[in-house]
């Protein structure tokens, strides 16, 4: 089978940006980027939860978002015209990994967007109570919100409303208008940070700042670790850089420099903004400083500014800030959202309503409606504290996901150019997903309702896109069949379907020969199927031009099979995606079990049986053979060997074993390697786990061998000279595990002369998603 290639790297010719953004300007999108709405809207909620550890805080995200950058820097530098985390992982993992980021990227967005808004509300009732106009006088209470709130959400809305229609309008004002904001807000922070120094050390403040920061740790690691995960989203802006990648001068040395330059810019301002907010505010009545900025909660930093930057004048200078800057991140989410909406409509990960263009304005305008209505819902159902629990929850589980994504492409895909990579690898990436993943978790203990929201938000994900999503992206996107027979015979399809892609006239009798063996003892049909593989740039009825080469490995895989008086059809498709074929015909032929051949080379270091197989053993909805060194038909088995952790996991294995000697009821050893002087009662608990699945296999043809070793893969090499048939699991190892500790079975596949077969077992869908990441050790022995 040809090697498929990325559809990232599949560039048909197009109009491309000019290549005008250097170092410095790329640099200070990430750094206006990250300096935003967060810290004018968090910071107080902050100080409140961690007390005056929230120094720390800033210090701490600054470092796990450090990590979470290296991964962006490499994938950017890699694809620089891919634009972010959602289409990285669509590239880099399986589903439903792309469908998730998907929607957790548009919930995320969208609920920023909430926070924002209510932020803007909240900022524009108090600017109204400075200029005398007090709105909350005007307006009741709702559900026992104070009328102040009240206010604050119907200003949220109406602003959401706005910018709703701005973005449906598609007006070039609002981005016109970014470089003005960024440099306001800059400004500002700094005007901020200059008064605030001045005040503590001049003297201006009433007691000594020192004070400010007794009890430095008295909200204890639970306090410092949930307000990082407050203030994440923060720290976020360095995506945008990425998405600049194709308007950048060198994208593969700058994208990565500028993604580490704007932190290390970034981290020192939000510590000095933390330090000046704790430093320089006297609260009166001897109140501690950080209690007081909790209290204040989204309006803490306005009342900072109050206590030491000229008075009401300071206040207002940081309200006009603060209203610019949720202003800017209102018109950049609803953007963002909006956009991956039409993406996942387009992509028919979402009902096709999604991908609408509307005829005159050439906006997405039924994406941006309907995002803005999960905006608006969220801006007015839930306080500000659990709306930004659930956008920092919702974004920390996006940066999880691409650092997977980094992890999964640094293995199976080494031939991609990159700029720069991540250090110390795996432990960086699999240490930032794992960091960010315990910040997510530990912001339920915040605010519990905004976590469950998420949860709630992500079961739903899971339902649309199993019950929906997937059966449609499928029906689309399905590869064309140019060629498709029924068997001579025709009979109704058997209960049991094999399916045997071939693509080498060398090994298409191996492999059906095997499979007929498999068909006879299960009563089984098989499906013999070729696939042509085409480039991106060719459409599929290019493929028809190959159809006489594949017609004629067909007829030497029916002719093996109609020999032995097994149910045969055949089919061609054309694909560019091998792996994607394989896959769309087992779930549309409902096959139960797949057989694939492995020559035994590695096409690219790192890899375990190459990408195409590797994608199979992990993706496939069905059980799977994987024929290494396969027996010919006429050769008689006379010991067949299974390395074995446990019965369970090794059963598909047990099964295969005893259809291929079905006649000859050839001998079968289990064996195990345990570091256990325990000899004897490890052997009796095998003997029994054979005896409670005698439904399903035949106890009394198997003999165990346990040896004592703690060297497992010599001393199965070893066992391997007195048999002549090797059957054991492929790797389930999770992507996370096969990073750290690599493939057991894939070395034994490299190093074995023997006959071998490895076998994948399908755990259906949840437990084999949840295995691609994590998997567990038991697998490397199956």
């Amino acid at each position: 089978m040809a090697e498929n290639k990325s559809p990232m790297n599949d560039k048909k010719p197009a109009v491309e940006l000019a290549r005008d953004m250097g170092l410095m300007h790329v640099t200070m999108i990430g750094v206006g980027a990250m300096i935003g709405a967060g810290i004018f809207v968090l910071t107080g909620m902050a100080a409140g939860i961690a007390g005056p550890a929230l120094l720390l805080v800033f210090l701490f995200n600054g470092i796990v978002a450090g990590l979470t950058a290296m991964a962006y820097a490499e994938l950017g530098s890699c694809f620089p015209e891919a634009g972010g985390g959602y289409l990285w992982v669509k590239e880099a993992l399986p589903q439903p990994n792309g469908f998730l980021s998907g929607w957790i990227s548009w919930f995320a967005h969208a609920v920023a967007c909430s926070l924002y808004a209510v932020a803007f509300g909240a900022f524009a009732v108090d600017l109204f109570h400075n200029a005398g106009l007090d709105l909350s006088g005007l307006l009741p209470k709702v559900a026992g919100v104070a009328s102040h709130e009240v206010a604050a959400k119907l200003i949220a809305v109406i602003i959401v409303l706005l910018f709703v229609y701005i973005n449906f309008r598609g007006a070039k004002e609002a981005g016109q208008a970014e470089t003005f904001v960024t440099i306001v807000k800059i400004v500002i922070i700094a005007l901020f940070i200059g008064f605030g120094i001045y005040a503590m050390f001049a003297g201006k403040t009433p007691e000594p700042w020192q004070g400010n920061f007794s009890g430095f740790f008295q909200k204890g690691a639970v306090g410092i670790i949930m307000a990082m995960g407050l203030t994440f989203i923060a720290f976020e802006g360095y995506e945008i850089i990425a998405q600049c990648g194709e308007e950048v001068k060198n994208p593969k040395r700058n994208i990565p420099r500028s993604i580490l330059l704007s932190l290390l810019i970034v981290v020192p301002i939000y510590i000095l903004v933390a330090f000046v907010a704790l430093g320089a505010v006297s609260p009166e009545g001897g109140l501690p400083t950080w209690v007081y900025l909790g209290q204040k909660g989204e309006l803490a930093m306005i009342e900072a500014a109050e206590h030491f930057m000229m008075g009401k004048v300071g206040r207002i200078i940081f309200l006009i800030g603060g209203l610019f800057s949720t202003m800017s991140a209102l018109n950049a989410t609803i953007y963002s959202s909006s956009r991956v909406s039409f993406a996942m409509g387009r992509d028919h990960n979402l009902p096709g309503v999604f991908s609408r263009i509307h005829a005159k304005t050439r906006t997405p305008h039924v994406a941006i409606f309907l995002s803005g209505v999960l905006i608006i819902f969220m801006a007015v159902a839930f306080p500000i504290e659990d709306i930004a629990s659930a956008t920092d929850a919702m974004f920390l589980l996006l940066f999880v996901f691409v650092n997977l994504a980094v992890i999964n492409l640094r293995k199976n895909r080494p031939d991609l150019d990159r700029g720069f990579k991540v250090p110390l690898f795996p432990y960086i990436p699999v240490a930032a997903a794992v960091l960010n993943l315990s910040l997510a978790v530990f912001l339920f203990f915040y605010r519990p309702i905004g976590v469950f929201v998420c949860l709630g938000y992500i079961l739903l994900g899971i339902v649309i896109y199993y019950y929906y999503s997937k059966k449609k992206e499928s029906t689309a996107k399905a590869e064309p069949v140019i060629h498709a027979e029924h068997p001579l015979k025709q009979e109704e399809p058997r209960s049991f379907r094999i399916l045997v892609p071939i693509a080498n006239q060398k090994t298409v009798e191996q492999l059906m020969n095997f499979a007929t063996r498999i068909a006879r003892s299960k009563s089984a049909d098989i499906t013999v199927m070729n696939i042509i593989q085409i480039p991106a740039q060719l459409p599929p009825s290019e493929g028809r031009k190959y159809l006489g080469k594949a017609r004629e490995l067909l007829f030497t895989g029916i002719k093996v099979a109609e020999e032995q008086d097994i149910p045969v059809y055949s089919l061609v498709k054309v694909s560019r995606k091998i792996p994607k074929a394989i896959i769309e015909t087992c779930e549309e032929r409902k096959i139960n079990l797949v057989v694939l051949g492995w020559e035994g080379d590695i096409p690219a270091r790192n890899r375990v049986f190459g990408t195409i197989m590797d994608e199979l053993i992990l993706n496939t909805t069905c059980d799977i053979a994987m024929v290494c060194k396969p027996p010919s038909y006429e050769a008689v088995i006379e010991r067949i060997l299974i390395p074995v952790s446990s019965i369970n996991y090794a059963l598909l294995s047990l099964k295969i074993a005893e259809a291929l000697t079905s006649e000859n009821k050839t001998p079968i050893t289990l064996f195990h390697a345990a570091n256990s002087d325990d000899i004897e009662a490890i052997k009796q608990k095998f003997l029994e786990n054979l005896q409670e699945k005698k439904d399903e296999i035949d106890p009394s043809r198997y003999e165990v061998i346990i040896k004592n070793s703690q060297w497992v893969a010599e001393s199965i090499m070893a066992e391997t000279q007195h048999h002549d048939l090797i059957i054991m699991g492929a790797p389930e190892e999770g992507l996370v595990r096969r990073a750290l500790f690599g493939d057991l079975p894939a070395y034994i596949a490299h190093e074995l002369d023997t006959s071998l077969i490895l076998t994948k077992k399908y755990t259906g869908h949840v437990k084999s998603w949840f295995q691609k990441f994590f998997g567990t050790r038991k697998t490397m022995l199956d």
